[in-house]
């Protein structure tokens, strides 16, 4: 990596110096973390407290770090976020960008900008994320299945996915044409996309390789994550809402995606249950909640090859004798025609694990390193100890202050430009390291930061300073 001396603030060069191939390293064939790409801070705000102009002007200029803040108010209505600094809307500045603040709007100018430079060094894409998206409850209410979904759906197959950064960092030249994602922003938004938290975890997989999981939050709360069995044995998860209240939930599944679901309630000894239809997408479609006997601890299991008939073993509230349903399901009217309650000897279902055919999968509870012990993870046939959590499509970043388990085999690392010390750490650790609010020659960093983010790309100092450091385009 090239080293640079700190250059005096008052170093200027002429407004008019234009970045050109000519002073850029463009035969970047070296690993990712040791080059330094331009970059600007709060891109979308444009002109407004700063001298960026739009986001293809900044593209056009060398940059290849966008940064977007994005909250998530009305999503419900938009179906999508929007952009903007304390609030949406709030310092975007829309000269020569999108005229709304919907955020599929503006990461479609980076896509359209990338399709048409397919030579050109890898962009990364921050999202700060401003509001925390953990109380967003479903995919509809735009939980980190929709960002996810929304960066997959915007970038395509240029989108460079966390999960496929190897070992050995790729190199430059190897990642031209492509976008990363970086989550940025509130922590517990960060820390919830890398893993869930979980209690009294069940699962059921069918003979299509459809997975449910259930649990509760501990504090009242019921939860799904749906997901497929892949061929390498690892469990893809698709989609996660909040479904109900109560505890010690268990589920059943069908190979027709039919799936029935009962818990206890939280503030006494009575058992419910839900039918739900689970579609192609991921997404359940749920009955009402429905009481169907007093008890504790309800398992429940399909009995026939037509996956119509169920059992369902709990134990009574007052003592250890174990009771029995038996059940039908409907599932035109998503209801269950209860009969044959009786004593039984036979021990409750496993409800944390789940067969079919030569598929089985696991779920339990345990830290995963740096994690909470509530953590809740996965194992299949082939594979242990997963996190049950969202595919991996966005890089996390860790950012100064974090705690270990963000810090966790973080690629990003983030802080205050004046925080020298941080950013240098990081660059020898070989991480991809940002300093943003980076407005003086003054805050330059040896060796230079990989990502130092101006509001002032075009002033001489900067262009001067990452001229010399060697930036990439």
């Amino acid at each position: 990596m090239p080293h640079i001396a700190a250059i005096p603030a008052a170093l200027t060069l002429a407004a008019s110096t234009l970045l050109t191939s000519a002073n850029i390293d463009t035969t970047a064939d070296v690993p990712l973390p040791s080059a330094v790409f331009r970059a600007t801070h709060n891109s979308y705000s444009g002109n407004l407290g700063g001298a960026r102009d739009s986001i293809a002007h900044q593209l056009d200029h060398g940059i290849r770090f966008i940064e977007l803040d994005i909250h998530d108010n009305g999503y419900a209505t938009s179906r999508d976020y929007a952009v903007g600094h304390d609030s949406p809307g709030n310092q975007v500045d829309h000269a020569g960008n999108p005229a709304s603040n919907l955020l599929r709007d503006w990461l479609g100018v980076i896509d359209t900008w990338s399709a048409q430079h397919p030579a050109a060094a890898p962009i990364v894409v921050a999202l700060d994320v401003k509001d925390d998206l953990t109380d967003n409850t479903s995919y509809a209410a735009g939980n980190l299945a929709a960002l996810n979904q929304q960066l997959t759906s915007v970038f395509g197959a240029r989108l460079y996915r966390a999960e496929e950064y190897p070992a050995s960092p790729p190199t430059v030249d190897e990642l031209r044409g492509r976008v990363l994602a970086v989550i940025s922003g509130d922590g517990g938004t960060r820390s919830a996309y890398r893993r869930d938290l979980g209690h009294n975890p069940a699962v059921a997989i069918n003979g299509r390789g459809q997975v449910v999981e259930v649990h509760d939050s501990g504090s009242g709360d019921l939860w799904y994550w749906t997901g497929v069995y892949g061929a390498d044995g690892r469990v893809t998860w698709l989609r996660h809402g909040r479904y109900d209240s109560g505890v010690t939930p268990a589920v059943a599944l069908n190979d027709n995606g039919d799936l029935v679901e009962v818990h206890q309630s939280q503030s006494a000894t009575t058992l419910w249950y839900r039918v739900g239809r689970l579609g192609a997408d991921g997404e359940i479609t749920w009955s009402a909640s429905r009481k169907y006997d007093d008890g504790v601890l309800p398992t429940i299991r399909f009995t026939d090859p037509s996956g119509t008939r169920l059992r369902e073993i709990h134990r009574s509230q007052g003592s250890s004798q174990n009771w029995e349903w038996a059940g039908v399901l409907d599932a035109g009217a998503m209801s269950v025609a209860w009969g044959g309650n009786a004593r039984t000897s036979d021990a409750r279902h496993d409800k944390a694990t789940s067969v079919s055919g030569t598929s089985r999968v696991r779920v339990w509870t345990g830290a995963d390193g740096p994690t909470p012990a509530q953590t809740l993870r996965v194992d299949t046939d082939r594979r242990t100890g997963d996190r049950v959590r969202y595919p991996q499509i966005a890089f996390g970043e860790f950012q100064q202050g974090d705690g270990a388990e963000l810090q966790e085999g973080a690629l990003f690392h983030a802080a205050p430009a004046g925080q020298s010390s941080f950013i240098t750490a990081a660059l020898r650790a070989g991480k991809l390291a940002r300093g943003w609010g980076f407005d003086s020659a003054g805050d330059a960093t040896d060796p230079p930061a990989t990502y130092p983010a101006t509001d002032r790309p075009y002033d001489g100092w900067y262009r001067d300073l990452l001229t010399r450091a060697g930036a990439v385009e």
